[in-house]
């Protein structure tokens, strides 16, 4: 589970830098952003109940 986290982490921040890059597409880096905190914050949740 921890591993597919990781996984959503590292597409969450590719997009963020995309949409930080490509000018016209700074609505995606405001999702990247957004997606990644909550999965982050889903993670540590999960993995703190776990133990």
């Amino acid at each position: 589970m921890l591993g597919f986290i990781a996984l959503l982490l590292v597409i969450w921040l590719a997009v963020a830098i995309i949409g930080a890059v490509v000018e016209g597409f700074l609505w995606l880096l405001v999702v990247g952003v957004v997606l990644f905190v909550a999965t982050a914050a889903f993670g540590w949740v999960k993995r703190r109940t776990s133990v």
